[in-house]
């Protein structure tokens, strides 16, 4: 009982899917968290961490058997995509355009992780080690021996999905790249004054963008992102008197809002040096964390999900050992280029729209007029975003 094939340190929404994942392929899997996710009711109030879900993601999800119960819970599904910073630059994303029912879904984050806890509760290649603590781990040339603050077990292959803060990654001395960018991001559950609206729109601002996420009912999450201190001051602020800097500050397409619940969080750029050490490997935030701007953090770790388990499928089908170090390196090979190259276009992005220079202004509102006009330019971009 103390032999897995891999263990996975962290129960989250990455974590959770990577162990059904590899569990799928016939693997004797253990995953590692300190705390059980809570159950659901429909009277508990929204979440304030969402993500959105992209086409990519919810098809992984399906796989796994967990997006069938977020659909008996709650999602809201968006088809059409906003972006501005003046209106005449205005350009709007459509799933028909690249023939999609949706472009994707807003999902609550605790419910993602809750469904996927519910499959790996019945599948009979899934060991649960909760509450559970990692204390330290030793690779040997055949193994990986993980020490916990209950006993010890051993692993062909380790998983670092412990977030951005990854001590997986400390104790293999994987080293980071990044920074803190300037800005705080505020997430604020409002209901609205009009009906459910089927699109999700970011106005981009020298401050930073603000952004509404559509969700279930008359209810959206709101983003607003600016400078520290703005946004500690905005965090400070009565549920009524936040509501009426919205209005100020938000597009009228709202309609009136009111304050459900808030809260801020820093925004932070890390990209681990590597993502593989021997027979331990990073995925999600434990590997990269991104700017938020576009809600593509989760779907990142989902493709990362997918990648290892089609490298190791692969292996195994061509009869190779699927735990030895070269063949896992071919993980980070699919993985760690693509996760760059979605991390410098944000980092651009965020640069280009904080510029002061009205050229600079002119150029990239310029831009998203052109983007409009070329077609295949625009239906290119969204499927990429889409994970298609």
């Amino acid at each position: 009982m103390n032999q897995f094939d891999c263990v996975v340190v962290g129960g989250g929404m990455v974590g959770a899917a990577s162990a059904l994942s590899l569990a799928e392929l016939g693997l004797s899997v253990a995953i590692i968290e300190k705390s059980v996710p809570e159950n659901f009711s429909f009277e508990q109030a929204f979440d304030l961490r969402v993500s959105a879900i992209s086409l990519a993601s919810e098809q992984l999800l399906k796989q796994l058997s967990a997006w069938q119960q977020l659909e008996k819970w709650r999602v809201c599904p968006y088809k059409r995509l906003g972006v501005w910073e003046i209106e005449r630059s205005y350009t709007e994303f459509n799933a028909k355009d690249i023939e999609q029912t949706h472009l994707g879904h807003i999902v609550e984050n605790r419910l993602i992780q809750l469904s996927l806890w519910q499959q790996m509760q019945q599948h009979s290649n899934i060991t649960l080690l909760c509450p559970e603590t990692l204390i330290k781990l030793e690779q040997s040339p055949t193994d990986v021996e993980l020490t916990l603050s209950s006993g010890t077990i051993k692993a062909k292959v380790v998983i670092g999905a412990d977030g951005p803060s990854s001590y997986v990654r400390k104790l293999v001395n994987i080293g980071t790249t990044g920074w803190d960018y300037a800005q705080s991001a505020l997430l604020i559950n409002v209901e609205t004054e009009k009906p459910q609206q089927d699109i999700t729109w970011q106005q981009f601002f020298q401050t930073g963008p603000i952004a509404m996420l559509p969700m279930s009912g008359n209810c959206a999450s709101l983003v607003w992102y600016h400078n520290k201190d703005e946004i500690k001051r905005l965090s400070a602020l009565s549920h009524d008197t936040l509501a009426q800097e919205i209005m100020q500050h938000f597009p009228k397409c709202l309609g009136k809002v009111a304050i459900i619940n808030k809260a801020s969080f820093p925004l932070t750029r890390r990209h681990a040096n590597q993502y593989q050490k021997g027979r331990v490997l990073l995925i999600g935030d434990a590997a990269h964390t991104i700017n938020p701007m576009a809600g593509q953090g989760v779907n990142l770790g989902f493709k990362d999900v997918k990648a290892l388990q089609h490298v190791i499928a692969k292996a195994i089908g061509n009869g190779e050992l699927w735990h030895q170090p070269e063949v896992l390196s071919r993980y980070q090979q699919k993985r760690r280029t693509d996760n760059l190259l979605m991390m410098t276009t944000m980092d651009a992005l965020y640069l280009s729209f904080g510029h002061v220079s009205p050229l600079v202004k002119l150029a990239r509102n310029a831009g998203l007029m052109m983007v409009n006009k070329v077609p295949n330019l625009k239906n290119k971009a969204l499927a990429y975003a889409c994970g298609l």
